[in-house]
């Protein structure tokens, strides 16, 4: 609801740069995988493994190489002269430049004025109103924009097609040579902060997209939150699948890809169910076999993401901003509820089967442990929710009036679909 002062909107204020702290902590991220991968790496070459020295490479090189072009593709460098970023991308430093960049745009910004391009016009919650708000968006703000937009991509791709297997990767090897050098912990722990971080993107990326005409800010608090939330459950579903792995070598191909295949073709049997026309608003200039390409490589991340973890947000490949934008709490709960059913029957099967390889572990309290941390990862999720999240005013009904609905057996009707207001403005996107 709008506040009760009403009437003429308050001058556009000029805005202040913020320092891209998003920006620098990914490239940190990314450079420090990247080390910690290669001294590894060094490591497998001196024992000839090279089995393990060759996956771990590809799943360095091939996310790599996708965040270049991601990174090339948000910044349209490619239609101007600059040869020394496309160098710089060539050899896999794409992030350092691009960091480098966004550092210097800001340290300039404050310096002198310059004349604002655009106005934004947001609204912001305070105490149950919704005060609408002018902002002069300038040109270092602009870039800023686009700087962080294109890291927060980088950060999820980096996240999910290459930090989460290359954490399954190495505990894997770790359980199977019940041996962890310090590289390799490194590397993991490495791998475990970066994909959290990706799904703390998610979350934002969707809050953002759903509410676009607000002004969301995350409290310390809701942060923390959604830290517990997801890492708890990248952390319980990675172990599950790697101990369930290495007593069943050959059911888990079956099972990664049907995972990752029905959440491949989900959106698309959606889309030609409608019969609706591809969206025409991802690039101006790509044919539409290049949207096609575009949307399957986005659709393979979405697919790579829910297998990890849920990814906040629905495919709609019909829609402008390719995201389904109402709150769908019957889809959430039956996510949650199908990957505790599925992790809870990988893990006794693993408890069943298992090897002496676990002789010196309590394989009870183990799988106990793994359960209770998804469940616990749950209940951050409602908590984050019911309480701490930023638009939570705007919900029409929340977790628990779904959870009464459905312990009173009544069907939730309304409760599953609850779009998310709409108006016209500055649109965000997740391509």
């Amino acid at each position: 609801m709008d506040g009760p002062g009403g009437g003429q909107l308050p001058a556009a204020a000029p805005s202040r740069a913020k320092l891209p702290l998003g920006i620098v902590f990914s490239t940190a991220l990314f450079c420090g995988e990247s080390a910690a991968a290669a001294v590894l790496c060094f490591s497998y070459s001196h024992s000839d493994d090279h089995f393990w020295l060759a996956l771990t490479i590809f799943f360095v090189l091939c996310p790599s190489v996708l965040v270049q072009l991601t990174l090339t593709f948000v910044h349209r460098d490619l239609s101007r002269d600059r040869p020394l970023v496309l160098l710089m991308h060539l050899l896999q430093l794409g992030p350092i430049i691009r960091c480098v960049e966004a550092l210097v745009v800001y340290c300039r910004s404050g310096r002198q004025e310059e004349p604002y391009v655009t106005i934004t016009r947001k609204r912001r919650l305070r105490q149950g109103y919704a005060v609408e708000m002018e902002q002069e968006v300038g040109h270092s703000m602009r870039r800023l924009a686009t700087h962080r937009n294109a890291f927060k991509r980088m950060a999820v791709i980096q996240a999910f097609l290459g930090s989460t297997p290359q954490l399954t990767l190495q505990l894997y090897i770790s359980i199977l040579e019940k041996y962890v050098p310090a590289a390799r912990a490194i590397l993991m722990g490495i791998c475990l902060v970066s994909v959290t971080y990706g799904a703390l993107v998610c979350n934002i990326l969707a809050i953002q997209v759903k509410y676009d005409d607000y002004k969301v800010q995350l409290r310390p608090l809701a942060f923390l939150c959604i830290v517990l939330w997801r890492s708890l459950e990248i952390s319980t579903r990675v172990a599950v699948l790697v101990l369930f792995s290495t007593v069943f070598k050959h059911w888990i191909i079956p099972i990664a890809l049907a995972n990752l295949l029905v959440v491949f073709f989900l959106p698309w049997v959606q889309f030609w169910w409608s019969g609706a026309r591809l969206p025409d608003n991802i690039e101006k200039n790509f044919s539409r076999v290049g949207t096609v390409v575009v949307l399957f490589a986005f659709t393979l991340l979405y697919a790579s993401i829910n297998m990890f973890c849920w990814s906040a947000m629905q495919l709609k490949l019909a829609d402008r901003d390719l995201i389904d934008k109402s709150q769908n709490w019957g889809l959430l709960a039956v996510y949650y509820v199908a990957r505790l059913v599925e992790n809870a029957a990988l893990v006794i099967l693993w408890y069943f089967f298992k090897t002496d390889v676990y002789e010196n572990i309590c394989t009870p309290l183990l799988v106990v442990q793994l359960l209770l941390g998804y469940c616990l990862g749950i209940y951050f999720m409602l908590v984050f929710f019911q309480y701490l999240h930023p638009c939570r005013q705007l919900f029409r009904h929340n977790v628990a009036h779904f959870l009464h609905c459905v312990c009173c057996r009544r069907s939730p009707g309304s409760l599953e679909r609850l779009e998310a207001p709409h108006e016209p403005g500055v649109r965000h996107s997740i391509v």
